[in-house]
């Protein structure tokens, strides 16, 4: 049966339970991920066909490897509440109090746009108090691919609170359009322009006219004796496909171009995305064709190997947005996801182009050439039986 097919009959759907009994009514973009492959994986296997079939390219085999993967979206079963504040000053500058750590995958542009959004004035109007256990309230962890989710929604219900204040100001309705002018708040809305001059307005010690404030915390709950329960309220689902070349004296593998299709529930910055994508997937095949720590050797940089760019194949980046119920419209979380499904999708690339099983990573070349010799017993011994 062809491999894409049977993910797709099998890809987990909206009304489908986990297996924690979990089921999700919406949001769930396992399959549609796996399906937008089809015309990808036909071609890409044709294209491999056709080097096979030259006899220019003997000695070495193109494969095509599929995986997919479903990943949680913050912590599993345990409180993970994140709270973020904004305000307003007298001087027309927007302040926004961000205690999740970017540690370069760009929290801090991402929920600093949702929150802009939210109140609907320019992120350019805003300045940023990051990171500051005294001036900033608790986050959580950067890690489980948590922040643009838990803390992105609770920088969009600071935002949303933020704009009901300033709404009130002016007095106007909440399809009013809002900008800043110096130090005047302007409201446009159907019954004309209203300017308020915000050094008018009361303001606290910090020089504040308005605070917003917004704490999220995912439903979930804890899994019983049976393994059933609600671990995560989202999930993250994408599907990839690495098209790849084995030299089968050597047992060197040359990775020619992945295919990494991901569901985000909504797309907040899309270069971000991109950038997360590649950045995890060369994990992926750090993970899968390098990266092994040896006691007493791999303990550099020089014996311990990552990949550079030069070991970076092509890579397509498609993005899909199932919104989800909770996030922030309707985000999900992506940084954790995209290593799960890029180590499958070459060792099942070089069993399609060998024949040749690999379990024990990473595929050093050692180790391909070992089972291909594998492989090569087998065949003369069912030969011969």
């Amino acid at each position: 049966m062809d491999r894409l097919e049977f993910r797709i009959i099998n890809a987990l759907e909206n009304g489908v339970p986990t297996v924690t009994g979990q089921v999700f009514e919406q949001g769930c973009g396992a399959k549609k991920c796996l399906e937008v492959l089809r015309s990808r994986w036909r071609d890409a296997r044709d294209r491999a066909a056709a080097c096979n079939g030259d006899p220019k390219n003997a000695g070495l085999k193109r494969g095509v490897g599929l995986s997919g993967l479903w990943y949680g979206c913050g912590n599993t079963s345990l409180p993970n509440p994140s709270t973020i504040q904004v305000g307003l000053k007298a001087d027309g500058r927007l302040v926004l109090f961000n205690g999740a750590v970017d540690i370069g995958q760009g929290a801090n542009t991402v929920i600093a746009q949702i929150c802009a959004d939210a109140i609907g004035l320019p992120v350019e109007a805003m300045d940023f108090v990051n990171d500051d256990t005294d001036l900033t309230s608790d986050a959580g962890k950067t890690s489980a691919s948590r922040q643009t989710f838990i803390s992105g929604k609770a920088a969009f219900l600071a935002g949303e609170s933020l704009r009901e204040k300033l709404l009130r100001f002016a007095n106007v309705s909440s399809d009013a359009r809002l900008w800043l002018d110096g130090d005047h708040l302007v409201a446009d809305d159907d019954d004309g322009s209203h300017r308020i001059a915000l050094s008018g307005l009361e303001s606290d010690g910090e020089g504040f006219v308005a605070m917003g404030e917004g704490t999220f915390d995912p439903p979930t709950s804890p899994l019983d004796e049976n393994g059933q329960g609600e671990p995560y309220a989202a999930y993250g689902y994408g599907a990839q496909m690495m098209e790849l070349e084995v030299d089968e004296a050597l047992g060197t593998v040359k990775l020619i171009k992945l295919t990494a299709v991901h569901d985000v529930g909504r797309a907040i910055n899309p270069t971000l995305i991109e950038g997360q994508i590649e950045g995890g997937s060369a994990q992926g095949i750090g993970l899968a064709l390098m990266e092994e720590f040896i006691p007493g050797r791999s303990e550099n940089l020089h014996d311990y190997l990552i990949p550079t760019i030069g070991d970076i194949p092509q890579i397509e980046s498609v993005v899909l947005e199932e919104h989800d119920l909770h996030g922030p419209y309707g985000a999900k979380g992506l940084g954790e996801h995209v290593l799960v499904a890029t180590a499958p999708a070459i060792l099942n690339a070089i069993r399609d182009a060998t024949g040749a099983s690999i379990r024990n990573l990473p595929a050093t070349p050692d180790k391909v050439h070992a089972a291909l010799r594998a492989r090569e017993k087998k065949q003369v011994s069912n030969g011969s039986g």
